[in-house]
C-alpha cells in the first residue's frame, strides 16, 4: 500500500454507507412498504379466515348434511400400531396411521375461496378509486382536420386552422 491510499477500514465502511443508503432508498419506495402491509394484514387475516371456516361456516354445513365433521373426513391407506377403525383424525395419526384427509382438504380449500374473494373485492375497489384519480386529458382533437392536438393549442399545428381558445 503506498503512502496515498486510503486505508482498508475507510473503504470498506464507505462501501457499507453506500449500500446501507441503496437499501434504505429501496425499502422506502412506496411499493416495498404497500407490499410490507399487505404481507402483515394478509398474515393477520388468515386465522381469522380459518376461524370462520371452521367455527362460522362448517358446522351448519355439517349440521345439514346429518351430523358430519368435516375435520374427520378421512381414508385410511395403511393402518398405524393399533388396528383401525379410528373415532377421529387424531385418534388415526395418534396411532401413526397413514391416512388421506378429505375434510380438511374441503376446508382449505373454502378457505381459499374467501380470501380469494376478499383480494377481489379489495383489487377492485382500489382500481375503481384509481379510475376516479386519472388524469385530465392533456389533448384534443382539431375540429377541422381532426389531428390530435394539445389541449391549449390556440392554432392547429397540421391544417394551421385557428382554434377557439
Amino acid at each position: 500500500m503506498s503512502h496515498g491510499d486510503p486505508p482498508m477500514a475507510y473503504i470498506h465502511s464507505r462501501k457499507e454507507k453506500i449500500m446501507f443508503k441503496e437499501f434504505k432508498d429501496f425499502a422506502m419506495k412506496g411499493n416495498v412498504l404497500d407490499m410490507a402491509v399487505g404481507i402483515i394484514i394478509g398474515a393477520a387475516f388468515g386465522p381469522i379466515v380459518n376461524s370462520l371456516v371452521n367455527d362460522v361456516i362448517m358446522p351448519p354445513i355439517g349440521l345439514l348434511l346429518g351430523n358430519v365433521d368435516f375435520s374427520n373426513i378421512f381414508a385410511v391407506l395403511r393402518e398405524g400400531k393399533a388396528a383401525g377403525p379410528y373415532a377421529s383424525l387424531a385418534a388415526a395419526k395418534a396411532a401413526g396411521a397413514v391416512t388421506v384427509n378429505f375434510g380438511l382438504f374441503i376446508n382449505t380449500i373454502i378457505n381459499f375461496i374467501i380470501v380469494a374473494f376478499a383480494v377481489f373485492l379489495l383489487v377492485k375497489n382500489v382500481n375503481r378509486f384509481r379510475k376516479q384519480e386519472e388524469a385530465a386529458p392533456t389533448k384534443k382533437d382539431c375540429p377541422f382536420c381532426l389531428s390530435s392536438i394539445p389541449l391549449k393549442a390556440t392554432r392547429c399545428p397540421s391544417c394551421t386552422s385557428e382554434l377557439k381558445a
